[in-house]
């Protein structure tokens, strides 16, 4: 099953919506990361969602250049290969561009879907994430109506943030600095999105209800997810139930499984997964240098062992732990043996 469609990763958001569930959104930077999150959504059933920021495009490109727009095309065009491997369904996600780099950043990406389309082929990226935060919101709903604007000619959905995500992810982040209050979108600003973005096509929206980018012991988050059915309440009492927001899950590393299963209730359909698939990556990596010492360098004049050190080895190990953080996060959201791959 190739990348979906617009019209099927719409559809996929529809039956999240509907069905209280959510998609793992997997943050890869190269080929052994896309191969473990395809891997992990093939193997639960679950369709999914796979993203890369700037810096994971910079990476891509080569120490050379940092070419973040190159980067990313170059990871996304593989996915697109690598997707037609499994039945599953699959979107492409940009994350956390800052509106300081969304021109030399997002605008060549919606361009480079704007020529596959004229060539008929589907779109390079299906959703676009423009996290203006950092602005105040009516300095952020004026650039996400511009991009959104941008998208929607394009059948591309926008993913914005208003309130501040704490921590930091790949240059997006909080400080130490930010009022409590901020890390806690109120219902006014939810009322006050909707306004400003429901006329010039879809979005979804990352709500912050005390979330924060990293990991940190129990306890030290303090999340509020009664926020977003607060948030979701005003919204829908002014218009109607189809303004119900499809709601994004920034910072979820740490959360308890009650917490993540609470949001899934308020119209969360996305929940960013990051930190602990690095970790899970690592994690084998880790341990296989250390039982290997003597295998992967040349100590004291001896040759060492070439399938030790062969990044093979250990690559392996790693993408097959990071594909079973993944499977976890599946089953955490409710996603597993939801695919609708050949129903739409």
């Amino acid at each position: 099953m190739p990348v979906a469609t617009p019209k099927q990763f719409e559809a996929m958001l529809d039956a999240a919506q509907q069905g209280s569930y959510a998609y793992p959104a997997i943050n890869c930077s190269n080929i052994v990361t896309i191969n473990a999150a395809l891997k992990a959504f093939a193997d639960n059933k679950s369709d999914g969602i796979i993203q890369f920021s700037t810096g994971a495009g910079q990476f891509a490109s080569g120490l050379n250049h940092k070419n973040a727009v190159f980067g990313t095309i170059v990871l996304a065009e593989a996915t697109h290969r690598l997707a037609e491997q499994y039945g599953v369904l699959v979107a492409l996600n940009t994350d956390h561009c800052r509106p300081g780099v969304a021109a030399e950043f997002l605008d060549p990406l919606i361009e480079e879907t704007a020529k596959r389309r004229a060539k008929g082929e589907n779109n390079l990226f299906q959703n676009h994430m423009l996290d203006a935060s950092e602005l105040s919101l009516a300095e952020n709903m004026a650039i996400s109506k511009e991009y959104l604007k941008k998208c929607a000619e394009n059948e591309i959905i926008l993913e914005v943030e208003a309130g501040v995500v704490g921590g930091e992810e790949d240059g997006a982040a909080g400080t130490e600095d930010t009022p409590d209050e901020d890390l806690y979108t109120t219902p006014e600003d939810m009322v006050e999105v909707y306004d400003s973005l429901h006329p010039l096509g879809r979005f979804t929206f990352a709500a912050t209800f005390g979330n924060v980018h990293g990991h940190y012991k129990p306890g030290a988050v303090k999340l509020r997810p009664e926020i977003l059915k607060e948030g979701q309440d005003a919204v829908i009492g002014k218009y109607g139930s189809d303004a119900e927001f499809d709601l994004v899950f920034h910072g979820g590393s740490g959360s308890s499984l009650d917490e993540i299963r609470e949001t899934l209730n308020y119209g969360v359909v996305k929940m960013n997964v990051d930190t602990d698939t690095q970790y899970a990556f690592s994690r084998p990596i880790a341990d296989h240098m250390l039982k290997n010492y003597d295998g992967v360098l040349k100590i004291d004049g001896e040759v060492g062992n070439k399938k030790a050190y062969d990044p093979r080895a250990y690559l392996k190990a790693a993408e097959e732990a990071m594909a079973l953080r993944i499977a976890e996060a599946c089953e955490d959201l409710l996603s597993v043996g939801k695919s609708i791959a050949g129903d739409v």
